[in-house]
């Protein structure tokens, strides 16, 4: 089954000796080593490099004529600073409540972060988690008072996982990849705070058509399958 589904993303842009170049946000790491791998099983020649980071420090970069041919980001503003054209949803991340092991703090929604002697760990407000925690409490009318506002989600969970915090409030992803450290709590308020991963050519590039078949690649049942093993809801609409 999985020859067929590489046979399929195989693409005939060719590209032997040729370098695909993806600027990718940091959260994107898991999926897009194995996926890059599978891209080069598919294309003989071809090496996949990855520049992993931040969304928006690579947005700037790109914007500042960075040599890179694809570009996968966290949330629609970076991708708009990137300035390129004709980006595409390829998956989305819900906000969770990541707690301890056996949530000793028995937090079972956003209203418990309010309680009184419950410790809670937010992202810095610029981080992606702190702007979609920030949307989710304003739609349940919570108001949080954090202990701490740290400069990322694995930051945050750091609190968490070494007992310095009952809570904190990042991504489904963000909670997967702690290999179960710590344990997510689902809020429904997470659907107005659902961020998107969008992908697109950066203008420019010579591997069109190579950027092309990698997004045909992420759209495709086995782009799906190792997106959602990761956390994500794969989009392909």
């Amino acid at each position: 089954m999985l020859a067929l589904v590489l046979l399929a993303v195989t693409g005939c842009g060719g590209g032997e000796g040729k370098t695909l170049t993806v600027f990718a946000d940091t959260s994107l790491t898991g999926t897009f080593g194995p996926l890059g791998r599978t891209f080069e099983a598919t294309h003989p020649g071809v090496a996949v490099r990855f520049d992993f980071g931040g969304s928006d420090a690579l947005a700037r970069r790109i914007a500042g004529g960075a040599r890179a041919d694809l570009f996968a980001a966290a949330g629609e503003a970076a991708m708009r600073a990137s300035r390129a054209p004709n980006a595409r949803v390829f998956a989305r991340d819900s906000l969770q409540i990541a707690v301890p092991k056996g949530n000793p703090a028995h937090v079972a929604n956003l209203k418990d972060l309010a309680a009184p002697g419950v410790t809670v760990a937010l992202c810095a407000e610029t981080a992606p988690c702190g702007t979609g925690a920030g949307i989710a409490l304003a739609d349940a009318g919570v108001t949080v008072t954090p202990a701490s506002r740290e400069r990322d989600a694995a930051a945050a969970l750091d609190k968490v996982r070494l007992g310095k915090a009952d809570a904190a409030l990042v991504y489904r992803t963000d909670v997967r990849a702690a290999g179960g450290a710590v344990e997510g709590v689902d809020v429904p308020e997470a659907a107005k705070a659902a961020l998107d991963y969008l992908v697109a050519t950066v203008p420019g590039t010579e591997n069109i058509a190579l950027t092309r078949e990698f997004v045909d690649l992420l759209l495709s049942n086995e782009g799906r399958r190792v997106l959602a093993g990761a956390g994500f809801t794969p989009v392909t609409g």
